[in-house]
This record gives structure tokens, sequence and C-alpha cells, in this order.
């Protein structure tokens, strides 16, 4: 008989709601092509062609996290790149179903902190000591489905998650488990092969205007907009130079406008403006090289409400020809590691704008 495949992918999780809440930000479209390295897993979804959203989701983030492309078949593609540790395994699944999966006992949708791991079961890494070696009481161990008592006392429940993947053909396999002695299921998942994705590829260089903000001030000027406006546009200009006597006529930036960013939603029965002040309490950063509208379909900008509201904060970025890339920090599950990795993962949305880019100054009074 031949000797069963190893897993490419072995990763767990002891609360699977933070994993459940960044695949739903970019839960528009339900193929999702998956891409596997040492350092964890992107999850990329397009739509018609004008809009991507790819989640990036570290290994840290996980209790276990095992890469091991060396598995494979040797006539199985790996991407490979100069550096080995960015070596990839690429396949497609159905998000809608990940994420039902995840929720099959109603526990996904709940919000999560972002403070340490709470006291919640997580699952055992080969190699730890025993529950009687440890003290500790309340562990699923990844050789089966069992779940022994652990913190037996805590009111608090989580619902953990082990997913192992173990090549081309072989199904996306999810184990979830309830708390302590609760019940488990697992799913296996159809996977399939890659197909080639768009790749905006935003270029810094290029870069017309970057914004930081609080995600909070974004999420409630698109929740307040009301879902029949078709178009949204973004409006921004530089701070004004003028001429400093006091410095023997060199020319500085000054702060001679209140606003310095403009929403503006429009369509067959109005129009609603949103200003933004230069006030770091607002925008934490603000770089704009020349005066800038652009323009996107409303019904595409509203796709990322789920992800910024899920958000701490907001990078926005657009380039000289239109693409827009809003990117949003997820808050992380546990405390920055030891060894100054950062857990918290974030999601990118690039937009393709809807109409011909204006370059003309428009004041913001």
């Amino acid at each position: 008989m031949p000797e069963e495949q190893s897993p490419v992918l072995t990763a767990s999780v002891h609360d699977l709601r933070y994993i459940a809440t960044i695949l739903r930000g970019i839960n528009f479209h339900n193929r999702a092509t998956v891409t596997v390295t040492k350092q964890g897993l992107t999850v990329k979804v397009e739509e018609a062609r004008t809009i991507t959203a790819t989640a990036w989701i570290f290994s840290d983030i996980f209790d276990e996290y095992t890469y091991n492309p060396d598995s494979l078949p040797n006539d199985v593609f790996i991407q490979s790149t100069q550096d080995e540790d960015m070596n990839s395994v690429m396949f497609e699944m159905p998000l809608n179903t990940v994420i039902d999966c995840l929720n099959i006992f109603g526990t996904a949708t709940s919000s999560v902190g972002s403070g340490g791991s709470g006291g919640g079961k997580r699952w055992k890494k080969q190699g730890e000591a025993t529950d009687n070696e440890s003290g500790d009481e309340n562990e699923i161990h990844p050789g089966g489905n069992r779940i022994e008592p652990l913190n037996a006392g805590t009111s608090e429940k989580h619902t953990g998650m082990r997913l192992t993947y173990t090549g081309a053909g072989y199904p996306l396999t999810l184990l979830i488990a309830e708390d302590a002695s609760g019940p488990t299921t697992t799913c296996e998942i159809s996977t399939y092969e890659p197909e080639s994705y768009l790749d905006f590829g935003f270029d810094n260089e290029r870069m017309v205007l970057k914004i930081i903000l609080k995600s909070s001030w974004l999420r409630d000027a698109l929740s307040e907009l009301d879902p029949s406006y078709d178009k949204l546009t973004f409006i921004s200009n530089p701070p004004e130079m003028t001429d400093n006597p006091d410095t023997g006529g060199q020319r500085r930036r000054r702060n001679l406008t209140k606003s310095i960013l403009r929403i503006k939603a429009g369509g067959n029965f109005g129009t609603t403006e949103m200003d933004y002040p230069n006030d770091k309490e607002v925008l934490e950063s603000f770089e704009c090289t020349r005066s800038v509208s652009f323009s996107y379909r409303f019904s595409h900008i509203a796709k990322t409400l789920r992800a910024v509201s899920s958000s701490t904060k907001t990078s926005l970025r657009i380039d000289d020809d239109g693409l827009l890339s809003l990117q949003f920090m997820m808050p992380s599950p546990k405390a920055r590691g030891t060894d100054g990795g950062d857990s918290s993962a974030f999601i990118d949305f690039q937009v393709m704008y809807s109409s011909s880019p204006s370059m003309i100054f428009s004041p913001l009074i």
C-alpha cells in the first residue's frame, strides 16, 4: 500500500473567531485563492476585474502553524523564489463554505478581544508537556478529537479549530471543537486548482495620496450613506504653498484649509459630502503631492464595510492612475510576541476608479 502523504499545512487556534472575522471581511465573492508560506496565509478574492481583497493571516496568529512543502510529491509544482522562506503552495476554496463551517456551532460571529488569549482551550502542540506535567487541564490534542477538561471553572467559552491541507486533490479539513467536553465536528471542503488572479500591484512611487486614520471615522461615514448612491469620490488637496519672507523667499507648506479630505457620495436623488479636517485626532497621517479627485462605484466601496468595522486603523492610498488601496489593520487577538513579531493581521482592498481621473484643484472650504 502507498505510504500516506503528510499534510503540507497544519494550523490550529483555540478561538476561531478572529480567523472567521478576517475571512468575513473579504467575503464578497465565493471563490478564494489561498497561498501558503512559512510566514502564514494569504487569502485573495476578486470581482469583475475591478476590485480585489487580500487578507494576510500571519503564522504567529495561530497557536500551532506547521508548513511542510517537502511532503508534496516531486511532480507537484511549488511556487519558488530566491528566498526559500517564501516558497508557497496555492489552492482555491469556496469561501462561503469555509465561513459556514467555522460557524457550525454558532460561535464564530461574536466579537473577539485584542488582548491576551483568555482562558480558553488551545490545541496541544507536539512535544509539549502532558496535562499532569504542565498543570493545564483542558487541552485539545492534535492527534485526535478528544477534548480533556481545562479551566473547568471559567465561564468564558471558545470554539477551537484545527485545519490541515495535504496537497492538490485533497480537501481542506477543518476540525471544529466546542469548549471543554463539548461536541466536535470534522468538515472536509473541496479544493481546486488555482486560476490566475488579478494583481493591480500598487506602486508607492506613483502614490499621490496617503492617509492614515482611525477606522471608526471611515466606518461611521460609510455606514450612514444611503445604498442608493452609485458613486463615491475622494477629494483631497495638499496644504497650500506660500512664500515666507522670514526664510528668504523660500517656499514652505502651510495649512491654509480647514479640510484636506472630502468624501462625496452621489446618486440620482442627491449628494452627501463629508469633510475631514487637518487634525491629528482625525487624520493621524496625511501625505498629498497634488490635488486629486477620483470616483469609484459605491457598491465596490461598500464591500469594505465589514473589514473596516472590525479594524482599528485604515490606510487610504491612491496612485496617479486612480487605483485605490484601503488597508485595514485588524486588532491582534493576543499580545505581541517576545520575539518582536506582530500578531495583527490586515486586509487590503484595491479598487479601480470608475471614471476618468480629475487632477483639477478642488477647493475645500
